[in-house]
């Protein structure tokens, strides 16, 4: 592999201007089909094979008019001070408003009557209205709350006070200026690294042109099938970071090869030809833990996985053939790498390493068993408007409705009766009998029946809120009922609505998570004996891959499930983590640690190869590698702490977990508990049977069989007696 990457770097080098004009015509085309073909993300998701999906369906079917997949927004009340909500002045306020509502927005299908529902509080000085939309809510948009917004003020001039919340206000995340200054603090890094601003302006350049390659791609693809809003955010962050760092990679190895003497052209073919294979194994990595989502059974986490995977490819493509394009323009104004006080200092650190490995494994074990310890606690479930900023009007109306009207009126159930034939009223009584003999039932109200009769739906509110986990137990007690049920009024009996789905999608997640972790970590073992021919090599770097997750999930479980410093981080509300949190970063994180591990041991192994001493190979490893390794994780923390600042909670914990994993992965997993690993075992890192060493394909991955082919030939020996 290393002779097929150098010979492409230097056919990149040499024909530069045609590579430069292939890509920049591939990013005007990709502009152009996304600018035709896009559509709009989507925020609806299917559980397949799911009671919740199934009830939807069905409802779907029985209840054609009532718009059940459309979109739906809360409207809640307040009467002024002193005033009942039922006084005959706030009542006309209250309805000339719902009125307006469906003056403002055609897409309105229903807003119940809050007084002929008597959805009225205590104390009667609070309503609410369920509206109701024949779009789904992230089609609704902006446009549809200006509207509500302009409904209300009528009613606010009066003295009401008016809020909405609902699935309608989950914005979709956009992109802002903390992103921007993610992406400064990485060229500073580079600039600090490379010592020149042209080298350190080209891994910008490059990743900037891969991303964007990449998002127009994602955006074409919106206007064929559903993707989460999430996706090109996922996209753009781990399109940045990685293409940022494997073009870090790449330019460093280059300027180490011109120090050596070689011109320009040998020395961004050599790098390619070594370095490059360094990118395509941890770009394989991370496209292959990607596309492994698949196995989760989740359509749009399948779809997001695919998209970033296709981002990360061509961040590969970028660096193995636009860079060495790039530093063929650039010429002379890159320099040699100098040696530097840096170098002097990874040495020493290896040396400390190598010195003490039993203090540094037992120190770094501890330090990520304390981060690991609050992932024990880790419950899942989706964010609702209840984690949303203080002061927004969907926090404000969360919060007032949980106030007046109880926890559960924020994510009421509801309860499908099928008998497939008439009938379903009698059965839906019997089931609401049931039902509201649950401790955990604040409330139940009476079936609505179809047209048909074989069909009824039953509103159950909860005493507890949507994220809670006595809610869940409420939801696993009813749907326990179902055999008995079925046999007793011969009909199906399922649970659905938003807090019914989200449960199934966190149980979903939960019951694939090992089976993920296990396809993963496997992977990772395989690949690894491949690259380094060792067989505990790989296992001690699949551990240090679970210590960097465990960590991070830990973290994420302090900051934004615990509460703490959550004011620093912007957490307005400690809630449940988000269910898709997990298998996103076990997949996104493995990619990245094996980044960290095969740059760090393929300069171990390379100096191993090479007659060093286990502890000489490491003590070289670490202090060829450190100063990068230490860049490359810097410059992916910025990426990913820049979008930390997000409000989208599924992002913000998303960036912070990343941002957690990649330091603690680069600097106590790769940079101090695996050299400690292999100085105690010594000899012992690189055994593997004689068997296995034969059967399997020889990949260069440090491209020193490159090397040897290129090194010059040794001079004839002179003849005896020759003076």
């Amino acid at each position: 592999m290393a002779t097929l990457l150098y010979r492409l770097g230097r056919a990149s080098f040499r024909h530069r201007t045609r590579v430069l004009a292939l890509w920049l015509a591939m990013l005007a085309l990709g502009g152009v089909a996304a600018g035709l073909l896009h559509g709009q993300t989507s925020e609806r998701f299917t559980i397949p094979a799911s009671e919740s999906q199934t009830a939807l369906d069905h409802l779907g079917e029985r209840f054609p008019g009532a718009h059940l997949d459309g979109g739906t927004a809360n409207a809640v009340f307040a009467a002024p001070e002193g005033r009942k909500i039922t006084h005959p002045d706030v009542r006309a306020a209250v309805e000339s408003t719902l009125q307006a509502v469906r003056a403002h927005d055609d897409r309105v299908v229903s807003v119940s009557d809050p007084y002929g529902a008597k959805t009225l509080s205590a104390g009667r000085t609070h309503a609410m209205a369920q509206i109701g939309y024949s779009v789904a809510a992230q089609d609704v948009g902006e446009t549809g709350r200006e509207a509500l917004q302009e409904a209300a003020a009528q009613a606010r001039q009066a003295g009401l006070e008016v809020e909405f919340s609902g699935p309608v206000y989950q914005e979709n995340p956009g992109v802002g200026p903390m992103e921007a200054i993610g992406v400064l603090v990485a060229f500073v890094v580079l600039f600090i690294t490379l010592g020149s601003m042209v080298a350190a302006g080209l891994p910008i350049l490059t990743a900037l042109i891969g991303v964007m390659v990449g998002l127009c791609g994602i955006l074409a693809a919106t206007g064929f099938t559903e993707l989460s809003s999430a996706t090109p955010v996922l996209a753009l962050m781990l399109g940045l970071a990685v293409g940022i760092d494997y073009a870090l990679f790449i330019v460093s190895r280059y300027r180490q090869e011109l120090a050596a003497g070689h011109p320009h052209d040998e020395a961004a073919s050599r790098a390619v030809g070594t370095a490059g294979g360094a990118v395509v194994f941890a770009g394989l990595t991370v496209v292959i833990a990607l596309v492994g989502l698949v196995v989760i059974g989740i359509p749009f986490l399948t779809a997001m996985g695919l998209a970033a995977a296709g981002t990360v490819t061509i961040s590969v493509l970028i660096a193995l053939t636009l860079l060495p394009a790039m530093l063929g323009f650039a010429g002379a104004r890159i320099g040699p790498a100098a040696a530097r006080h840096r170098v002097t200092r990874g040495q020493r650190w290896g040396r400390f390493v190598t010195g003490r490995p039993a203090l540094v494994l037992s120190a770094g074990l501890l330090a990520v068993g304390a981060m690991a310890v609050p992932a024990l606690s880790l419950q899942l479930n989706m964010p609702d408007d209840g984690v949303a900023a203080t002061d927004t009007t969907q926090r404000a109306a969360y919060d007032m409705i949980e106030e007046r009207f109880g926890p559960g009126a924020n994510g009421p159930l509801l309860v499908e009766v099928d008998t497939g034939k008439g009938g379903a009223g009698v059965a839906a009584t019997e089931a609401t009998r049931i039902i509201s003999a649950f401790d955990g039932v604040a409330a139940v109200a009476p079936p609505t029946v179809n047209a048909a009769g074989d069909t009824a739906i039953i509103v159950v509110m909860p005493k507890t809120g949507p994220t809670d986990e006595t809610t869940k137990e409420l939801v696993t007690a009813i749907r326990g009922t179902a055999d008995d049920f079925r046999q007793s009024q011969d009909a199906e009996l399922r649970v659905t609505g938003q807090v019914a789905v989200n449960i199934d999608l966190s149980e979903a997640v939960a019951d694939a998570l090992p089976t993920y972790l296990l396809v993963v970590v496997g992977l990772a073992i395989v690949l690894l004996t491949v690259v380094f021919r060792s067989v505990l090599v790989p296992l001690k770097a699949a551990l240090g891959f679970l210590l960097s997750v465990a960590a991070s999930f830990g973290a994420v479980v302090a900051v934004f499930q615990w509460g703490w410093l959550a004011d620093v981080f912007g957490v307005h509300e400690a809630a449940p983590v988000p269910s898709l949190l997990p298998i996103i970063l076990i997949g996104v994180l493995f990619g990245l640690a094996m980044d960290y591990e095969v740059f760090l041991v393929s300069r171990i192994h390379e100096a191993h190869t090479h007659g060093s001493t286990p502890r000489e190979a490491i003590e070289e490893g670490i202090g060829h590698s450190a100063r990068v390794i230490t860049a490359a994780a810097l410059i992916m923390f910025a990426v990913f702490a820049g979008f930390v600042m997000l409000d989208n909670p599924m992002i913000k914990a998303m960036a912070f977990g990343l941002a957690v994993g990649v330091l603690v992965d680069a600097f106590i997993v790769r940079m101090a508990l695996i050299p400690a690993a292999m100085a105690l075992l010594g000899k012992a890192a690189w055994w593997i049977p004689r068997a296995l060493d034969r059967r399997l394909p020889h990949l260069d991955i440090e491209g020193t069989d490159l090397e040897s082919a290129l090194a010059p030939p040794l001079p004839d020996k002179e003849p005896a007696g020759t003076v």
